[in-house]
């Protein structure tokens, strides 16, 4: 007998992208003709998660329902949550709204070039080990440093990849670990995978992503996504 199991995305698109210095959040900037979260939108809409939660800014909860969800027909969009002041509050909001899921795909509304493949993969992987992220090797030699700006060490570039999203745990894991984090007033978070290892003590399975799947935090990083888009056959014809 088939074993029946739920997946739910959340897609994280709260941020207000100060570094790109514009009026418009940057998951709302023109990007081929598209605002930046219809890409991840589209991708996990055309996969095989049953649903999505999208968390937004208080402010553009409105402008997503009805300029992006309802305009380009998103089915799978469950509901659109309001986010909190940092990443990781946002993500528990997406989290308390996704109750009743077996797995979750959490994934940067900033990171349009993501594949179909890469959410495949990921639901693949998490059902098998529980806990993974796509991720890509470094390239560069990375250096860890002081206080002073000297570097200290180098650790062997073999070791090393550059973590992306989508990140994918199952359910009832991140929930426990979510608690146990706020339980311990931890705010030295940069991503889910560390609230993973740190509260639950559990490892997370690295997976390829792609040097595609970029995060825009820059105007340049708008040029080389179009690029990309236009590589990975992403980009249709205005609805």
């Amino acid at each position: 007998m088939k074993i029946v199991r739920k997946i739910t995305a959340i897609i994280l698109a709260g941020g207000k992208g100060s570094r790109m210095q514009t009026e418009i959040p940057k998951q709302y900037l023109d990007l081929c003709g598209k605002p930046v979260l219809y890409y991840s939108l589209k991708c996990f809409e055309e996969s095989t998660v049953d649903d999505i939660v999208l968390v937004t800014g208080k402010d553009g909860m409105d402008y997503c329902k009805k300029n992006i969800v309802e305009r380009y027909r998103f089915q799978k969009v469950k509901c659109i949550v309001q986010g909190g002041s940092e990443r990781y509050w946002s993500v528990k909001s997406g989290l308390d709204a996704a109750r009743g899921t077996d797995y979750v795909l959490i994934h940067d509304a900033a990171r349009p070039c993501i594949t179909k493949e890469m959410v495949e993969n990921s639901i693949l992987e998490v059902e098998n080990s529980g806990a993974c992220t796509v991720g890509i090797p470094a390239k560069d030699t990375i250096k860890i440093v002081d206080e002073n700006g000297f570097g200290i060490e180098t650790p062997p570039r073999n070791c090393l990849w550059q973590v992306q999203t989508p990140q994918s745990f199952r359910y009832s894991d991140i929930m426990e670990a979510y608690y146990k984090m706020e339980q311990a007033d931890d705010r030295d978070i940069t991503d889910d995978t560390m609230i993973i290892e740190r509260y639950l003590g559990k490892k997370t399975k690295i997976i390829w992503g792609s040097y595609y799947n970029l995060k825009i935090t820059t105007h340049e990083d708008l040029v080389v996504a179009e690029t990309f888009l236009k590589k990975i056959k992403k980009v249709v014809d205005m609805e």
